[in-house]
């Protein structure tokens, strides 16, 4: 289906309308604790030194253990688990939005395969893994949440490997740990409360910090975007991944600042949108869009939803779940259009009965999202804005691959083109 962008009509994927303007653990092998590696990430100390370490690769990303596969750092214990054994209770330092829904959304069952896409601290990796024998791949593009989930690797008792990575490769990842087909995925996307409560991250304007923003460490920096980018480019990313409408104005000041001193904290970006933006009391912060547009667009967040959801359809055995939670409204539209799109039979129509109809790929579960109760948006104030949405697999072919939206791109903003 066509749609008209404000960059001319694109082919967008799921029927999105959007306006426009790895560390593995096989341990046994000689070299550095975990608890080195931990202590120097993190700064605090895991369980024991049963997981080694070794050298990083050619992108710098650790190398753990003895093993290598496709470039990405390598993370497991050795330690075997008996046959019927479960995970012990231990404290938990985070528990994720809409967890236990999530969790129960998937049904594990023992001798299970899952993959936790979006490990961060570890809350629903420990929740699938409490039910006998299941194994969980966890896959994190930010290394210090490798890190923060030694503890929980070596607790498992060789049920849990740690890949840092981009969950939309999770489709070669599951391929390299010798599973091609998955009884389940779970996603929570989006930025994590750890992230943004770390200053030096630079996610939040809360807390003042270096303008960074990147969830893995490599590629542009926000600072390098607000530097580089054309005022016209500015105004439209800002407008397509924060839905500012005051986006126009806010690129202007910012190309109005940087021509006096680079800007390069997040509370010097901050000053600049609240004095174009305008907030009434009880309303978010004036620079909450604009943050949320830059935290996107640097990390390339939509682009890597859309390639998961598609690689996810396509490692799901049949009976399989996806269950997904998402924070605001770019992603929520995508994850509702994709389950759409493949949750009913397509092609054809009635005056042409003679064209096949697709069969549909998913069951969906959630005909209308799961939200968080008043308990946990008490408790945690971001679960108000959470959306679970899940689907079963069926048995019929994946859907073929989308076309990505004509919104901006890194590379093209960040190139000048």
């Amino acid at each position: 289906m066509k749609r008209r962008t404000g960059f001319g009509a694109a082919e967008v994927p799921f029927a999105l309308e959007i306006p426009m303007a790895a560390p593995q653990i096989p341990c046994g092998s000689p070299g550095l604790s975990v608890y080195l590696l931990a202590r120097e990430l993190v700064g605090t100390k895991p369980v024991g030194p049963a997981v080694a370490m070794g050298p990083e690769d050619r992108n710098g990303r650790l190398i753990v253990g003895h093993s290598r596969r496709n470039g990405r750092a390598r993370v497991e214990s050795t330690a075997s688990a008996d046959e019927g054994e479960t995970m012990t209770a231990a404290p938990v330092r985070h528990v994720p939005v809409l967890g236990h829904e999530a969790v129960a959304m998937l049904a594990p069952r023992a001798g299970g395969v899952y993959v936790d896409a979006t490990f961060g601290a570890g809350g629903y990796s420990r929740a699938i893994l409490a039910t006998a024998d299941t194994r969980v791949i966890g896959i994190d593009r930010d290394r210090t949440a490798i890190a923060g989930g030694f503890g929980l690797v070596e607790e498992s008792g060789g049920r849990l490997t740690l890949v840092e990575d981009r969950f939309s490769n999770l489709a070669a990842i599951c391929a390299a740990e010798g599973a091609d087909a998955v009884d389940g995925i779970v996603m929570d996307v989006g930025v994590s409360s750890m992230q943004l409560d770390e200053a030096g991250r630079g996610f939040s304007f809360r807390l003042d910090g270096p303008l960074d923003m990147r969830m893995s460490g490599h590629g542009p920096t926000v600072a390098d975007v607000v530097a580089r980018a054309s005022e016209t480019d500015l105004a439209n990313l800002i407008y397509v991944f924060g839905e500012e409408r005051r986006s126009r104005a806010v690129a202007r000041a910012i190309v109005a600042a940087r021509r006096d001193a680079p800007i390069a904290t997040t509370r010097a970006l901050a000053d600049i949108v609240s004095k174009v933006v305008r907030a009434k009391p009880h309303e978010i912060h004036p620079a909450t869009r604009t943050f949320q547009a830059l935290r996107i667009f640097v990390n390339e967040e939509l682009d890597e939803l859309i390639a998961a959801l598609a690689a996810a359809e396509r490692v799901l055995k049949p009976g399989g779940r996806l269950a997904v939670v998402s924070f605001h409204s770019l992603e929520d539209r995508i994850v509702k259009n994709f389950f759409a799109a493949r949750g009913k039979a397509v092609g054809g129509s009635r005056h042409l009965p003679e064209i096949e109809r697709a069969a549909p790929s998913f069951a969906i579960l959630t005909r209308r999202p799961v939200t968080a109760g008043d308990d946990e948006v008490r408790a945690n104030p971001r679960a108000r804005s959470a959306k679970l949405r899940a689907a079963e697999r069926t048995a019929a072919p994946a859907f073929d691959a989308d076309t990505h939206p004509a919104w901006p791109s890194l590379a093209n903003v960040m190139r000048g083109g």
